[in-house]
């Protein structure tokens, strides 16, 4: 039997604790709301190390979207590669992962959308950040559709995003109830209906 360390874990670094901070921060109370201030308490570095780091608020907003990226990508690879290999199913995964992201606490939509409403100029280093993401989104589901031989695949496509979007912003707002759900079920409907090619039947 292998007895318990009784050495405490190591404290995360001071970059890490900025990072989760921010990620807890500025999902649930915006970006604009939280301060610097508030950041660097709950982090629980010095000023100097805050700005060593990121150089600024816009710095921290850009690291905390990167980040939100990558754990979004590694979710879809993942509920993707679950779904097996028929392309259809690769779209439904799509909203499956999504689905993962509405149980999680404190959800209050797409952390890239709240993002965008709030970047009012156009140049702000964040809104690559965000585009990036949402091109990436498209980009996968263009290839999916294309794949499985789905007809007039931009418009698929367009209809496809409408209703992810949708699903993330009405769940937010609670103007619809449990619309994740619903919003899948109007994705097996469309996905059923939608003319294919020859190659995709």
């Amino acid at each position: 039997m292998i007895p318990h360390s009784s050495e405490p874990a190591p404290r995360p670094s001071a970059r890490s604790r900025m990072l989760t901070a921010a990620d807890e921060l500025f999902y649930a109370q915006g970006l604009d709301a939280t301060g610097v201030d508030a950041l660097i308490e709950a982090a629980d570095v010095a000023r100097m190390t805050f700005y060593k780091h990121f150089g600024g608020k816009d710095g921290l907003i850009v690291a905390y979207l990167e980040g939100r990226d990558v754990r979004w990508r590694v979710l879809l690879k993942n509920t993707v590669a679950a779904a097996g290999p028929d392309p259809t199913d690769r779209i439904r995964a799509v909203f499956e992962a999504l689905a993962t992201c509405h149980t999680e606490p404190g959800f209050r939509g797409c952390s890239f959308a709240n993002a965008a409403a709030e970047l009012a100029h156009r140049d702000h280093p964040a809104r690559a950040v965000v585009t990036s993401h949402k091109a990436a989104l498209r980009t996968d589901l263009e290839g999916f559709v294309d794949e499985a031989g789905f007809l007039a695949a931009d418009e698929l496509v367009d209809v496809l995003l409408m209703l992810y979007e949708g699903a993330s912003t009405t769940e937010a707002l609670g103007s619809v109830v449990d619309a994740i759900t619903k919003a899948r079920s109007a994705v097996d409907r469309l996905l059923d209906t939608w003319p294919k090619s020859d190659r995709g039947a």
